[in-house]
């Protein structure tokens, strides 16, 4: 008998959404003609957009400004309904389902807080700890070990205001992960931080991933996070998928379109050895390629 495939953790069919997003000309006039008589255009954020995601991978998920990402994260996290096509989480629809779903999940925003502002950590890590209704004893253990892998010792008696944007990140992840979920969306989770903070959320990331089995589902526009983290990337621009692939096949289809491209021109500027040629390829920074591909497909920021 052949071996049955395991069953997606996340399924995405064909996901639409819309906006409506008002027009109005500039000046005073403009704005007592929107109130009066509002005229609206439609954007596409997500346009049939596709992905399945098995339990346990560790998915980086780009694109420019206005791509998607952020609408699709929404999305899988039970804050927006889609307008069309399917997407299941572990077999729950995440917006019908939200209570039983926000219970096996846990999401950070890099630019919004899940923590209370004027609360010292800890007393925010205890009240979600109620919200989830964790079982003390596990809640515990789970805290205790994430306070040490992450370095949150010193600050669990501040308030949230008062930590610089490394320590806010590092208690945002441990926050998203007190409840133990099997799955975890991370929305620019290193925006703004250091070298030294970067490599510590980086290195948690991983660890949650390998060690726990943990889903992630990774958007950044740092591709050093891409490169560090994700064996697998999906690329997207205008709410289409552009690309699925690993890091290593993208820089490949980038390099293989700029040699057909040099080709094209004829030889006349051609000093490059193809042992040069391929050197550059390998070397190509990561930010590069994307910008590349970006490129590419137009798919570039304005």
């Amino acid at each position: 008998m052949s071996a049955v495939p395991p069953v997606p953790h996340i399924v995405i069919d064909r996901l639409r959404k819309t906006y409506r997003v008002l027009e109005r000309d500039p000046g005073m006039r403009g704005a007592l003609r929107a109130l009066v008589r509002p005229r609206y255009r439609s954007v596409d954020a997500l346009a049939a957009v596709s992905f399945e995601l098995r339990r346990g991978e560790l998915l980086g998920f780009i694109g420019p400004n206005g791509a998607g990402k952020s609408t699709t994260i929404k999305i899988l996290a039970g804050i927006l309904r889609p307008d069309g096509g399917r997407v299941e989480v572990d077999g729950r629809d995440p917006f019908a389902d939200r209570e039983r779903h926000v219970a096996r999940i846990g999401v950070v925003f890099g630019q919004r807080t899940q923590l209370w502002w004027d609360l010292p950590v800890g007393d925010g890590f205890a009240l979600l700890r109620d919200i989830y209704r964790v079982d003390p004893v596990r809640f515990v253990r789970t805290r205790d070990e994430l306070v040490t892998l992450l370095h949150l010792e010193r600050v669990l008696d501040q308030p949230v205001r008062q930590l610089s944007l490394g320590q806010r990140m590092r208690a945002e992840i441990a926050a998203a992960l007190l409840h133990e979920p099997d799955i975890l969306f991370l929305d620019e989770p290193t925006i703004g931080l250091d070298a030294p903070s970067k490599l510590a959320v980086r290195d948690f990331i991983r660890r949650a991933n390998r060690e726990r089995g943990t889903t992630v589902l990774l958007t950044t526009h740092d591709m050093h996070d891409i490169e560090a983290l994700a064996e697998r990337v999906i690329v997207i621009g205008h709410g289409r998928v552009l690309a699925d692939c690993g890091v290593d096949a993208l820089r490949e289809q980038v390099m293989a379109a700029r040699g057909a491209g040099d080709d094209s021109r004829g030889d006349e500027s051609g000093d490059k050895s193809d042992d040069d040629e391929e050197a550059d390829g390998e070397h190509m920074a990561i930010e590069a390629v994307i910008a590349r591909f970006y490129a590419m497909h137009g798919a570039s920021e304005g």
